[in-house]
């Protein structure tokens, strides 16, 4: 990695879990890193580009960002968009998901609540990209909020209510500063509960908060999740893959609606799902592969999604 980063301007404050989560990533995952790195660094930007203490750190980051990208050569995750994109997002769901299962089985511990964080920052990343998915923008406000109640039950002694919560109207800002958030009770908000599933997630309005020091994320990648509900422990396991979805048998038989009927924009559609299902695949996540197969399929024998 190229030389240290100044200290961090207090412009830049919003930035500074990302730019943590890319040092705990360079010898983990190296991509991650590097669009971490990426986003607080067009993120700053947007800030603060022309105060002498901004300027310097940006540039330093920028000299971290080019030595990052020569170390990874060719790598396609970094050459191609559409690979490097599905490759922080299969990597930060993956993330959400082990938290998500956590919680639901009602092991609260750190591992846990610095999982779900780290995947809301590294949906965060995912905007180099371009914005973010609806789905995806709802994991982002869950995981961050999730993160924040466990923290505040295990602080102040309280046991978390395991699984989703409704916080359908709720306003929860993060006005003050960071540590701001983690000032609460921990108690449940008494209403009735959801029923989040991808796609319909309890939605609030955090923007930032602050996992404590010794809150560590698992020392692995979404691939390699831990299966301890222990907080120091390592060991790791390959996940056996659950709920696979089946393929609905329609879409063998629906006729292909021809060449003609499917615009540029459903090819590009149709490669992207193709894409993010190789790339699940390479993390052995059959799940997600055969979801986005199932997309594309879809699309190119229907003409819709």
């Amino acid at each position: 990695m190229a030389a240290q980063l100044p200290p961090l301007p207090a412009q830049f404050k919003t930035v500074q879990h990302h730019l943590r989560t890319a040092q705990e990533h360079d010898k983990r995952d190296p991509v991650v890193a590097y669009y971490c790195r990426l986003y607080a660094m067009q993120t700053g930007m947007k800030i603060d580009s022309k105060s002498p203490e901004c300027r310097k750190f940006l540039s330093k980051l920028m000299d971290q960002l080019e030595t990052l990208k020569k170390q990874l050569g060719d790598c396609d995750s970094i050459t191609q968009e559409i690979v490097g994109s599905a490759h922080v997002e299969n990597y930060a769901l993956k993330m959400f998901l082990y938290a998500d299962n956590e919680d639901r089985a009602g092991r609260f511990h750190k591992n846990m609540i610095k999982s779900f964080y780290t995947a809301s920052l590294l949906l965060d990343a995912l905007t180099v990209f371009g914005e973010l998915t609806e789905e995806n923008v709802q994991h982002r406000k869950y995981a961050r909020w999730k993160a924040t109640y466990i923290h505040n039950c295990l602080k102040n002694g309280v046991t978390p209510e395991a699984g989703p919560i409704g916080l359908e109207g709720e306003d929860y800002t993060d006005e003050n500063d960071d540590q701001g958030l983690f000032s609460g009770t921990g108690q449940p908000p008494e209403r009735s509960p959801s029923t989040y599933q991808p796609g319909n997630v309890p939605t609030s309005n955090y923007t930032g908060i602050q996992i404590p020091p010794g809150a560590h994320a698992p020392a692995n990648t979404p691939a390699e999740l831990p299966h301890s509900t222990g907080v120091s422990s390592t060991t790791i396991t390959h996940p056996t893959p659950q709920n696979i979805p089946t393929v609905d048998p329609s879409l063998y038989n629906t006729p292909a609606q021809g060449d003609s009927h499917l615009t540029a924009e459903d090819f590009a559609k149709a490669q992207k799902y193709c894409k993010y299902a190789g790339s699940a695949l390479q993390y052995e996540d059959v799940n997600t592969a055969v979801q986005n197969l199932q997309k594309a399929l879809k699309l190119l024998t229907t003409g819709r999604e």
